[in-house]
């Protein structure tokens, strides 16, 4: 388990972290979200090393982290660092080596993530041959090439096609199979919510939410009716219930635990072509934007 406690970091005036208390359990996707600026690569930096706190700590299975474990570890930055005229198999097998392999390990490690990852007949092309996309599965490679124990993503998802999207969620699922620990940023929250069972939300470096994302929505007071229909739309003020958004055929309405649902379903019934109404807590998104706002 990586688990920070009261973790702070100041650059000048500005608050990069405030007392920051979370953490991301071993066989499970954590998903790290905040507005730009909250503070989300400063604590993913601080995992690895490379900033000094200035209060708390930052732990792994509850013990201090030093260079041996961060050898078991795989992270990809945000501002991604390899060496764009080396070719793409000898810099993953040289990082491999890095974090303690032998060339013949790093190499059958290397030889094995790039057929999964369908850049195979790519192993001896220059980094800058490829694509973006590619750019991006080289990169996370060079995470998983030492099988990590604890997997760091900042922002893995950006710039890629719903394609590579899809493949990278799949991949990262698999990984969390293992019994690795798994905590990634994003700001595509409905990817986040359809991939993680947890989420830690940060803001100006201050923790808001945290926890299993499903207990986090069911705790919300409000509930959220979706409902489709054909034809005008209804005055849903009638209803005394919060309009949240509407276009054709569609209306979300903001709603208490206690509202009269039956009451809800026969007044769209009347007032026009009913053809779905869904009751639910909110959406991840949702919860960010309270939390946030909060």
């Amino acid at each position: 388990m990586l688990s920070f406690h009261g973790a702070s970091k100041q650059f000048g005036a500005v608050v990069a972290l405030d007392a920051c208390t979370f953490s991301a359990q071993p066989g499970r996707l954590t998903g790290f979200l905040g507005p730009n600026g909250a503070g989300k690569t400063t604590a993913m930096r601080a995992v690895f090393g490379l900033l000094e706190l200035d209060a708390g700590r930052v732990l792994w299975r509850g013990a201090p982290i030093g260079r041996a474990e961060r050898t078991r570890f795989g992270y990809m930055p945000e501002e991604r660092g390899l060496y764009p005229h080396m070719r793409v198999r000898d810099q993953l097998v040289y990082l491999g080596q890095l974090c303690g392999q032998t060339s013949r390990e790093a190499g059958r490690s290397v030889d094995m993530w790039l057929e999964q990852l369908g850049l195979g007949d790519r192993a001896n092309d220059r980094l800058d041959a490829l694509s973006h996309g590619n750019q991006q599965r080289v990169q996370l490679i060079a995470a998983l090439v030492n099988e990590p124990e604890l997997l760091v993503l900042d922002e893995p998802f950006s710039g890629l096609d719903p394609l590579a999207m899809a493949s990278m969620s799949d991949l990262l699922a698999e990984v969390a199979a293992t019994g690795a620990t798994v905590l990634f940023s994003s700001h595509q929250l409905g990817l986040v919510e359809d991939l993680c069972e947890d989420v830690v939300i940060i803001d100006h470096g201050h923790v808001v939410k945290a926890g299993d994302l499903t207990e986090l929505r069911a705790a919300v007071p409000q509930r959220f009716v979706d409902i489709r229909y054909n034809g005008a739309p209804p005055d849903w003020a009638k209803l005394a219930v919060e309009l949240v958004e509407s276009d054709e055929g569609h209306a979300r309405l903001r709603v208490d635990r206690d509202t009269d649902l039956a009451a809800m379903v026969d007044f769209s019934r009347h007032a026009t072509d009913l053809v779905s109404f869904t009751y639910q807590p909110p959406t991840l998104a949702e919860l960010f934007r309270e939390a946030v706002a909060a």
